[in-house]
């Protein structure tokens, strides 16, 4: 319950930030440009990592243990979001933003050598029909999507703690969880796109609403990747 509250504030606290306005306004054009780029920029900086770097980076980590790349992952994507959220200058929240897609870019590293190109490739373009219809759905129904912030936190935080237990306790290994996720993200999508319409149209609110957005993206294509790696 701490846990869960503890989130909820720092939600409250960011929420309060987005809505304050700080900063100079530009036009809805550019806003939608920058948060685009934003975006753009961290799966380049994924796909750059994965491509040039993978091996490399699981070398450079074999002699780490598991347990101490969780740690480091952990500290470096909250670190990222933390200092996204609580900063209203656009390049420190660009610099926190970065803080989050270097770490998920070493677990994509870790990951992708090991699952068939093919597979791969599968999910990506799941997640990109996903990722266009939501977006899609966000702006044509935004009060659809509105609505359903409070349901969506709290499915999450049930859906996390729910996996940690099956996973550590009963040693479950099924797809079911990885199926909630997916549409629990999807519907994240949907809302996130719609929340980002609403907020004072500022550089730095475009940059932390890529960073919700690429989260979104990133967890659904993961989660695709184990649910078709689970099918061959």
């Amino acid at each position: 319950m701490e846990q869960t509250n503890s989130l909820s504030v720092f939600s409250t606290r960011k929420e309060e930030r987005l809505n304050s306005g700080v900063g100079d306004q530009i036009s809805v054009r550019r806003y939608n440009a920058v948060m685009l780029l934003t975006l753009l920029w961290g799966f380049l900086v994924n796909t750059v990592m994965v491509y040039y770097f993978a091996i490399p980076i699981m070398r450079m980590l074999s002699g780490v243990g598991p347990l101490w790349i969780f740690i480091g992952y952990f500290v470096l994507a909250i670190a990222g979001i933390a200092i996204s959220a609580r900063s209203a200058n656009p390049w420190i929240s660009f610099l926190g933003y970065n803080l989050l897609v270097l770490p998920i870019g070493v677990l994509l590293c870790l990951i992708l050598p090991g699952i068939p190109v093919a597979i791969v490739t599968k999910a990506l373009l799941l997640t990109g029909i996903v990722t266009a219809t939501m977006t899609l759905l966000g702006l044509v129904a935004p009060n659809v999507f509105l609505g359903m912030g409070r349901t969506l936190f709290i499915a999450l935080i049930v859906g996390i703690l729910a996996e940690l237990v099956a996973t550590f306790l009963f040693h479950y290994s099924g797809t079911a969880f990885d199926w909630i996720f997916v549409v629990l993200f999807s519907g994240y999508i949907g809302y996130d796109v719609a929340k980002s319409q609403i907020y004072p149209k500022t550089v730095d609110n475009a940059v932390d609403c890529a960073l919700d957005i690429y989260l979104d993206i990133i967890n659904i294509f993961i989660r695709l990747l184990a649910l078709l790696s689970r099918k061959e």
